[in-house]
């Protein structure tokens, strides 16, 4: 849904105020930077820029849902960062982390869900398809096993106090 390489081209694009400019600065073509903003769009079912074409004001600007997805990312990276750092710096070095963790909120649109997760000091979102999150049958406010690796969050559901 969201990574590194995205990220840059949105706060390129909030930068240059322009698509074209952005492509230039990241050294990637237009057609390709396009191809990936039709595809976030599709995926949240949100418009990540908007364009303004003529006059003074012209030019591609983040939309706030693209601005809350920047935000988004920044966070759960933020937080994973400094998990991955503390466990690096255990006795429990290569072991995947599952942390318990509170579903806040679960929604699904146009087959993606956003699952937000609650733990002691952060919220993360894990973004699935709506059928995976059908085949998971976890309803907001249930206990999670939240399993964290650097790429993925996998969600399972904790039934009868059972891990």
């Amino acid at each position: 849904m969201i990574g590194a390489g995205k990220v840059r081209l949105l706060k390129a694009i909030d930068e240059e105020r322009s698509l074209k400019k952005a492509c230039e600065k990241l050294q990637i073509s237009y057609k390709h930077a396009w191809n990936i903003l039709k595809k976030m769009n599709l995926r949240t079912g949100h418009d990540v820029v908007r364009t303004v074409r003529g006059g003074k004001e012209q030019g591609t600007f983040l939309t706030e849902y693209g601005r809350d997805l920047i935000n988004q990312y920044e966070l759960n990276r933020d937080y994973v960062d400094r998990m991955v750092e503390e466990e690096l710096s255990s006795e429990n070095v290569g072991e995947i982390n599952s942390i318990a963790c509170k579903v806040r909120q679960v929604e699904s649109s146009d087959g993606i869900s956003r699952i937000q997760l609650e733990f002691e000091s952060a919220v993360l979102t894990s973004i699935m398809g709506e059928k995976d999150l059908a085949n998971l049958d976890i309803d907001e406010g249930e206990e999670a096993i939240a399993t964290i690796r650097a790429v993925d969050i996998d969600i399972s559901p904790v039934k009868n106090g059972e891990e």
